[in-house]
């Protein structure tokens, strides 16, 4: 006999739990990855949206700290911001005055996420108006040992600036005193050199190389790109040798592939130097423009090339570059191995058909917008893809060895003295 009862969970019941879970789980999965508050991208499709959260940045101000202002100006005070603003040392001004701007800036410490500590280190080492010692000396005695919100993070929540290959190297105690610190940097990797990296993928950022102002302006390019099929060389390297064994192969390599490879040896100074104008109209006229590796593993060149419009062939094994989180780098570059340079790489490049080149192009030209530092209210600027990237390292985590708490969350420092009350200088442990 038939029982009256009918089972709890049928075949149909188990299939639409699983449904529901099924459907749970990519509706989460969707907003997790839309969130409703989020602004655009920094870039156009095909690129995915980044991160989103509301951001506070407080901009030291260079009289606010004894000391801050020789590392932007030197000794003497005789060092202007326009000095430093040119060639590779430029983002270390351009990030700064651009943040004085920005929309995410605050003025209030006790409502800022981050804290931007704004110096032209190496622009001061570079013209003689500070050296290494005096670099040092500074960051340590003189400005973070009177910073309390520096020292109530442990440098957490501090941004600093390194714009040149050598890195957080130029402090030579970064590693004592900015290793937790967020550092902004083009370089990703000096351990060749000095046996420790200073970048952390954790916690730090690669920023783009500063490519001349006269290229990045689309509406008035110094120098046009060329239609592929007029272009002389099938690739070129515009760079000094500077004695780098990667860079040496290409000399020869182009020594012996005349009518392929451009290749000669530039001159830092007298009648036969390159100027700017003159370096870009050499460097758009291949297909492929080669960055090798020079005395660090990043180079200006890889940025160049998207604004003449070549592809860009890194031969820098140890290099990291800027935004991966967004930009798909197969698309827009080649990057081959170094120890591989010889007659098979350019066999290789001849035998890429002409549509893929110009697909990769085409790629390269959405997507460069990302090198040019303009105000992060621009929809693609190198700004407001750092300012995506700064939202995604800020970390709630305050307390340092020099933080301790009480029963009533108030935050005081080993000698039980509240954080406010916290005075400069304060001494170092």
């Amino acid at each position: 006999m038939r029982s009256s009862h009918q089972p709890l969970c049928t075949r149909a019941h188990q299939a639409a739990a699983l449904l529901l879970v099924a459907a749970t789980f990519f509706l989460t999965r969707l907003l997790d990855r839309s969130p409703l508050s989020a602004p655009p991208p920094p870039c156009a499709a095909p690129y995915s949206p980044w991160p989103h959260r509301d951001l506070r940045i407080y901009v030291y101000a260079e009289d606010e700290v004894d000391g801050l202002r020789a590392l932007l100006r030197g000794r003497n005070d005789d060092v202007t911001a326009a000095t430093c603003i040119k060639g590779q040392w430029g983002t270390q001004v351009k990030i700064h005055q651009l943040l004085l701007s920005s929309r995410f800036r605050t003025f209030d410490k006790d409502e800022a996420d981050l804290f931007f500590v704004p110096t032209y280190v190496k622009c001061v080492r570079m013209t003689g108006k500070l050296n290494d010692k005096e670099i040092n000396q500074t960051y340590v005695k003189v400005v973070l040992s009177q910073m309390p919100y520096f020292r109530r993070s442990g440098g957490r929540d501090h941004i600093f600036v390194f714009p040149s290959g050598a890195g957080a190297h130029l402090f030579r105690s970064w590693a004592t005193f900015l290793n937790r610190s967020i550092i902004l940097t083009p370089e990703g990797d000096r351990t060749d050199k000095r046996g420790i990296s200073a970048f952390n993928t954790w916690k730090d950022i690669i920023i783009p190389g500063n490519v001349d102002d006269s290229m990045v302006k689309s509406d008035r390019l110094a120098v046009k790109p060329i239609p592929l099929t007029k272009r002389k060389y099938l690739a070129n390297f515009l760079g000094r040798a500077q004695g780098k064994v990667g860079r040496l192969q290409l000399v020869k390599l182009a020594k012996q592939y005349p009518d392929k490879l451009e290749s000669p040896e530039l001159k830092l100074s007298g009648p036969d130097k390159l100027g700017r104008i003159d370096y870009f109209k050499h460097l758009r006229n291949a297909k492929f423009c080669l960055a090798p590796r020079g005395e660090s593993s990043w180079t200006l060149r890889f940025y160049e090339s998207f604004f003449v419009e070549c592809v860009p062939v890194i031969l820098s094994d140890e290099v990291e570059l800027p935004f991966q989180n967004v930009i798909d780098y197969t698309e827009v570059s080649i990057k081959w191995p170094a120890s591989k340079i010889g007659p098979g790489l350019l066999e290789y490049l001849e035998s890429i058909p002409d549509g893929r080149v110009e697909e990769m192009i085409g790629r390269g030209r959405e997507i460069r917008c990302l090198w040019v530092y303009a105000a992060d209210t621009e929809r693609c600027s190198a700004m407001s893809a750092i300012m995506w990237e700064l939202q995604r390292k800020v970390r709630r985590f305050h307390q340092s060895a020099e933080t301790f708490w009480l029963h009533n969350r108030s935050i005081v420092n080993r000698d039980l003295v509240e954080f406010h009350e916290w005075r400069t200088p304060v001494p170092l442990p």
